[in-house]
């Protein structure tokens, strides 16, 4: 289904050129400790060669890689892709029964660990019958672990092959570059299948679009599980950049962290940077070595990108957009201070035109276009377009669909969008799904959060729809991210601005929202606080 190319070229092929090229440049740069272009590429075909050399012939092409913020998390994701494997990325900081299930379904031959992670292996390893080879690269000594885990094969770094094992394999370009686990609508993860031709088409037009150059120093703020690590990496390695991983101390304080590191390329979801205004380091020229900011992964504010540009003058700040299907992004907006406030639409940044070869459509329920300046669903295509759901083929054939008049497949985004005119950018309304509909009406929470930013001055703002009926819900509550607030004021400036049934019931004030593993706002946490009040009340 993936539009890949025909090149052998793949997703491993631009950090080894860059190895040849920047042989004593820093790869990667971990808890301040930096590994040259050198060196991880030693290590990682060391990885690589051991693993072809224990893993069964014909078995899964998969390698699993339990690591987390660490050296040997880097060097297992080129290990495994330069084995002729996918790697199907997993956190220790995940509730260790979610983690398990991945590595079930995703029938992974190898797991690659760290030494901080090897804590969990019991556990993890719970009632898995299936033999496994365990690889521990950071671990000299691995006879105790052998001892207590008999019917898997354990290796450590003194096991290691040597780099003359490594040889190429040929593999498609169609072919699994990486299984991530997204949540699903059943409560099982979901497994998006993404091939290398996806990923490059990605890296070189990104490369193309910012200018990557060697002399970059790139954040690395995402969590492997999240697809948008796979920009950092791909792109950095491909461009002989350097891949600046913070330690979860350094997260905490990410101003500090963008000077300490000297970064020149910062790349985050919104939230962090929602964060970073509410602690009062969005302050001007903070950051005057970063020469381009990116966000994605939520609606941008614009508030937020008003305020980042300030503070970072010398850079480019781009919104961009893509569900995982569609491979880390596949749209960009760039902020302008003087323009993009008349284009931006509920106080949040357009997410702006389709990368290069993809295409988007905006339809309605029954997949038929909308007329020019109407609303609703994205729809896209192109040669990011993803493989499907790894083992399930209805979800696949419900997610990626045929639009009528079209002789392609479309992935059906889930996202409510508008394009004024074919002059202007497409714009972000909302998920379809949060829209709600209370005494009849329908009442998008977007537009809600957008009034009550505006209204607060806040950017931490989350409307959800509360109690659920089965028609939808009974009214809206809200909750502030903030030390104090006086609510009562704001419900009463509100009802100027709202209709009445849309008016929140109460509006609740937290110090600090709870944040999912990508570290953007947890809705589902805050519902959950809803229904514990409910339960003791």
């Amino acid at each position: 289904m993936s539009n890949t190319t025909e090149s052998r070229r793949l997703l491993w092929s631009g950090f080894l050129n860059s190895s040849r090229r920047f042989a004593d440049r820093p790869a990667i740069d971990v808890a301040g400790r930096q590994v040259t272009y050198r060196e991880l590429a030693e290590r990682a075909t060391r990885l690589a060669a051991t693993i072809q050399d224990k893993a069964s012939p014909g078995g899964s092409s998969l390698t699993a890689v339990f690591a987390y913020r660490s050296e040997t998390a880097y060097v297992g994701v080129l290990g495994a892709l330069l084995a002729g494997h996918g790697y199907v990325p997993l956190n220790r900081t995940f509730p260790v029964d979610r983690t398990r299930v991945m590595l079930e379904r995703s029938m992974c031959q190898c797991v690659i660990i760290d030494e901080e992670s090897a804590g969990q292996l019991e556990a993890l390893l719970a009632n898995i019958v299936r033999p496994m080879v365990l690889i521990l690269p950071g671990l000299p000594d691995v006879q105790a672990l052998a001892a207590k885990f008999p019917a898997h094969r354990v290796i450590g770094a003194d096991g290691l092959s040597p780099v003359e094992n490594w040889h190429p394999r040929h593999v498609p370009t169609d072919s699994i570059a990486y299984l991530l686990f997204t949540s699903g609508s059943t409560g099982q993860p979901k497994g998006v299948m993404v091939s290398h031709g996806n990923v490059l088409h990605y890296v070189d037009y990104v490369s193309k679009r910012y200018q990557f150059t060697n002399e970059d120093r790139v954040s690395q703020t995402f969590d492997m599980t999240f697809d948008l690590s796979a920009h950092d990496l791909f792109v950095a390695w491909e461009n002989g950049a350097c891949v600046c991983c913070p330690t979860q101390k350094q997260m905490i304080k990410p101003g500090a962290f963008i000077n300490g590191a000297r970064l020149t390329v910062w790349f985050s979801v919104p939230s962090t940077a929602v964060f970073m205004r509410r602690f009062g380091v969005l302050k001007p020229d903070m950051y005057p070595g970063l020469r381009l900011s990116l966000f994605c992964g939520e609606a941008l504010p614009m508030e937020i990108a008003r305020q980042w540009a300030l503070a970072a003058p010398n850079s480019i700040i781009e919104n961009i957009y893509g569900p995982t299907e569609l491979t880390i992004a596949c749209t960009a907006y760039r902020w302008d201070n003087v323009t993009s406030p008349a284009e931006s639409e509920q106080g949040v940044v357009p997410i702006g035109e389709p990368f290069d070869g993809m295409r988007a459509l905006i339809v309605d329920d029954q997949l038929r276009h909308v007329p020019e300046g109407g609303d609703g669903e994205l729809v896209m295509t192109g040669p990011q377009l993803s493989l499907g759901y790894w083992h399930d083929e209805e979800k696949t054939r419900r997610a990626f669909v045929r639009v009528p008049g079209e002789d392609t497949i479309f992935y059906r985004t889930g996202d409510r969008v508008r394009r004024p005119s074919a002059e202007k950018p497409f714009v972000y309304l909302g998920r379809l799904d949060s829209q709600i509909k209370i005494l009849g009406h329908r009442v998008e929470l977007g537009e809600v959060e957008a009034t009550i930013r505006q209204a607060s001055g806040l950017d931490g703002v989350v409307a959800v729809g509360w109690p659920k009926t089965e028609s939808g819900a009974d009214g809206i509550e809200v909750f502030l991210q903030t030390d104090s607030f006086d609510t009562k004021a704001l419900l009463e400036d509100l009802k100027r601005r709202l209709p009445l049934y849309m008016v929140p019931k109460n509006v609740r004030v937290l110090s600090r929202f709870p944040l999912n593993a990508n570290g953007k706002f947890d809705r589902g946490a805050l519902l959950k606080t809803l229904e514990e009040t409910e339960a003791r009340s």
